[in-house]
């Protein structure tokens, strides 16, 4: 994890705590490895719940993880905690800190990831609840060359009943329009990521500074409003 993400991370966790509520104990994630997808759907057919997905930047994170968080809450607002469960992407990063905010409240939670974030390591959120890796070499969206969803972000898709996207990246663009396809109707918040770290991410890699920071999703739908 870049020392960005971790501050990002940090304060994300800060402003949560100083918005008013106190540290929420939650049991430590129950972790499902090499998960397949039709292993993954019969889980979540089984439980007989509504699942509200979560789409959103992760370590890019956000300029204004305020806002964030209050949509996340309006959204969270609107479900029944005892007929709803909250899934993401597992990790802490970005959108995870919603994790907290939904244990709060009394939901279930439940994280879809690639065997991506368990190569690379990645800090599991400690509210995500139930956790899926997924069998996958990539991290998400469309297999490369093709318009196939990949195993993580097919089970993602098919898993939930209602998709709420705040900001988003490549992935989160590729499963907002899988769903928008199978007409689920996914909500879109407009969100920037973070700047500095969108800054730091592109000069490691030798590319000219970013101006847009509006995300692919973001992007997306700002083209598809002039069509």
């Amino acid at each position: 994890m870049s020392i960005w993400v971790a501050v990002i991370s940090g304060l994300a966790l800060v402003m949560l705590a100083h918005e008013g509520a106190a540290q929420t104990n939650c049991d430590p994630p129950v972790i499902h490895n090499a998960s397949t997808p039709e292993a993954i759907q019969s889980y979540f057919q089984k439980r007989g719940k509504t699942v509200l997905t979560f789409l959103g930047y992760s370590g890019a994170g956000y300029e204004d993880t305020a806002a964030m968080l209050a949509h996340a809450t309006s959204i969270l607002d609107s479900y029944d905690p005892r007929k709803t469960i909250v899934n993401i992407g597992a990790t802490i990063d970005g959108i995870g800190v919603v994790y907290e905010l939904a244990k709060k409240k009394g939901f279930e939670t439940t994280g879809i990831v690639s065997s991506q974030a368990r190569v690379h390591k990645a800090t599991i959120a400690p509210c995500a609840g139930t956790v899926f890796f997924v069998e996958d070499v990539s991290w998400g969206g469309l297999i490369e060359g093709t318009k196939t969803l990949s195993p993580t972000s097919t089970v993602m898709v098919r898993v939930s009943d209602h998709i709420v996207a705040i900001g988003g990246g490549d992935v989160a663009r590729d499963e907002f329009k899988a769903a928008a396809d199978l007409g689920k109707k996914p909500q879109f918040f407009a969100a920037d990521m973070n700047h500095e770290v969108a800054r730091a991410s592109a000069a490691k890699k030798n590319k000219p500074e970013p101006k847009d920071f509006r995300g692919a999703l973001g992007a997306a739908q700002a083209d598809a409003s002039k069509k």
